[in-house]
């Protein structure tokens, strides 16, 4: 039963793995960058969420939430609310620190992301201090189970809501007029732009997305690891390496490696809690070494 239990409690943390690292995919096929701040971007939407929940229960924006005041309401309040800022936020990344590096030699664009993160966290830490914030559950503090086995609710909730938006995500990607938009500029951004397609629009688009998708991570998963302004470096490594080890440029394959990623560590903490991060990155250079483009990977994008 502990297996079991270790299997759900990795797919809810992959399934935050998968949507950030699902980011990274959308923003590398259409530009070459990603933001390296994303786990500022993380720790924020979490922040962002406590505020927007203390403000319709408390009327005030600092400070810590009581358990009543998690409801399904005021949660999918604070969520929509960390979605909108972190997107605006994502728009304003690219427009000061992607947008004039895209298509240039170098890697400027690394430094000006990585900057723009800690100025996002150290603003952060001045509005909402270092402390940890606890949040509860819409679901509540119980323990549900499932064949035998007792899983958090919010484990169940994580890993609901990561299936369903990646289902709507990947459809919308291979049949919608905007999916095929994205996959244009992936597949060759001078041949895009000649078919009428709005290149820079495209760009700033995939990076609200990606903000989104941050911000949807940072809010789900503040009940299962708390909220703070340090909460979001380590889980966007993971979704990074995530990314790379299912093949950076196949957003499916991100998404294995987020659930891939999520499961390993859980069950080899089960019994050596201390190799989980030992045995996660050790993977990813074996994985490398034999599979440069990742488990997944391609080494060109497919044609629209």
């Amino acid at each position: 039963m502990q297996i079991l239990q270790a299997i759900l409690s990795g797919l809810a943390m992959g399934s935050v793995y998968a949507l950030v690292a699902f980011g990274f995919s959308i923003t590398y096929t259409t530009t070459k960058t990603f933001n390296f701040g994303q786990g500022a971007f993380l720790a924020l939407a979490g922040l962002i969420g406590i505020s927007a929940i203390l403000l319709v229960t408390q009327g005030k924006l600092i400070g810590f939430p009581n358990p009543e005041d998690v409801t399904w309401g005021t949660f999918l309040f604070a969520l929509l609310a960390a979605m909108l800022i972190l997107s605006l936020l994502g728009y304003v990344l690219y427009i000061t620190a992607i947008r004039h590096f895209v298509g240039e030699a170098g890697l400027s664009w690394v430094m000006s992301t990585i900057g723009f993160g800690i100025i996002i966290q150290n603003l952060a830490l001045l509005i909402w201090g270092p402390a940890p914030i606890a949040l509860a559950s819409p679901l509540g503090e119980g323990i549900i189970t499932v064949f035998g086995t007792g899983v958090r609710p919010q484990e169940i909730l994580v890993f609901g809501t990561t299936l369903v938006l990646m289902i709507v995500f990947d459809w919308a990607l291979h049949k919608t007029k905007m999916g095929k938009a994205v996959r244009a500029v992936a597949f060759s951004k001078t041949t895009a732009s000649l078919m009428g397609i709005n290149a820079n629009a495209v760009a700033v688009a995939v990076f609200a997305i990606s903000s989104a998708l941050a911000a949807i991570a940072g809010v789900m998963v503040a009940p299962i690891a708390t909220a703070s302004v340090f909460v979001g470096t380590l889980l966007s490594l993971k979704a990074f390496s995530a990314a790379i080890l299912g093949g950076l440029e196949n957003p499916r394959g991100c998404i294995f490696g987020g659930f891939l990623i999520g499961l390993l560590e859980s069950l080899i903490g089960l019994w050596y809690s201390n190799l989980r991060e030992i045995a996660v990155f050790a993977l990813i250079i074996v994985v490398l070494y034999f599979r440069p483009a990742g488990i997944l990977g391609r080494v060109h994008a497919e044609k629209v």
